[in-house]
């Protein structure tokens, strides 16, 4: 059996997800009889229930799409132990793949050293670790300063959202970067025709959702449209496969 998908590494996830589920029904049902202490109605209870079940659902379809995305290299346990406690595709992908291309790897192929597989792990996890570690004791007073800084004044507003934007930004484009250049640590890479093409499927179905989004004032749908784009790029990377010739969809130039 594949060392990845092992029934110690399943039983570690069975674990964490058991540990999350538990926490959640712990502090739901304390969260429920402290508001009906409070004297909040039920209905307005169920309503928060319900609305916040929704707001979950977006999220975790971009969660599920980072997870196919590791699962090539990484197996499926290990990015749903990951996911189901922390994390997310900008994130989880940047730092396996430069855990990965430190030792000359790719996570466009499966990995078979546990050696990798280990570094990766770690790679993954402590920098998650950091900022649980380092928020709760400058988060209170960074917040504070941030948002008097932002709400100045109507400028002031407008920079603190270029300023997120341009991270946001700056993240993808060392995504497209890679995509086209195709590089990796040792020199060698894997851009071609598959890489390029997917790309601008997920950028079109991305701009054509966003659009939408704003022509018929769809506004619960906007949170879908990363998710739904990436979805469509994977499903464009099953039909190039299927329909299109060997020596096209394999092409690559570096």
């Amino acid at each position: 059996m594949d060392f990845k998908e092992s029934t110690f590494m399943y039983a570690i996830a069975l674990g964490v997800v058991a540990f999350v589920t538990l926490q959640s029904v712990f502090f739901i049902v304390k969260s429920w009889k402290h508001a009906k202490e409070l004297g909040i109605e039920k209905e307005k209870l169920k309503n928060t229930v319900v609305s916040s079940i929704l707001f979950t659902v977006a999220p975790a379809i971009s969660i599920l799409a980072t997870v196919i995305v590791l699962a090539n290299a990484l197996g499926i346990v290990l990015p749903w132990i990951r996911l189901t406690v922390i994390g997310n595709l900008a994130y989880e992908t940047t730092a396996a793949q430069t855990a990965v291309e430190a030792m000359g790897g790719t996570l466009t192929s499966s990995i078979a050293d546990p050696q990798q597989f280990s570094t990766v792990t770690w790679a993954m996890t402590i920098g998650s670790i950091a900022p649980l570690l380092f928020l709760p004791f400058v988060c209170k007073k960074l917040q504070n300063k941030i948002g008097k800084a932002v709400n100045k004044n109507e400028n002031a507003a407008k920079l603190g959202d270029a300023i997120s934007a341009a991270a946001f930004i700056g993240i993808i484009s060392a995504f497209i970067a890679r995509a086209i250049a195709g590089t990796t640590a040792d020199g060698t890479g894997n851009a071609g025709f598959m890489t390029i093409s997917v790309l601008i499927v997920s950028m079109l179905a991305m701009v054509v959702l966003e659009l939408i989004c704003k022509k018929f004032k769809l506004e619960k749908l906007r949170p879908f449209t990363m998710p739904i784009a990436m979805f469509i790029g994977m499903g464009s990377a099953m039909l190039f496969e299927a329909v299109l010739p060997a020596d096209i969809v394999n092409f690559v130039w570096r």
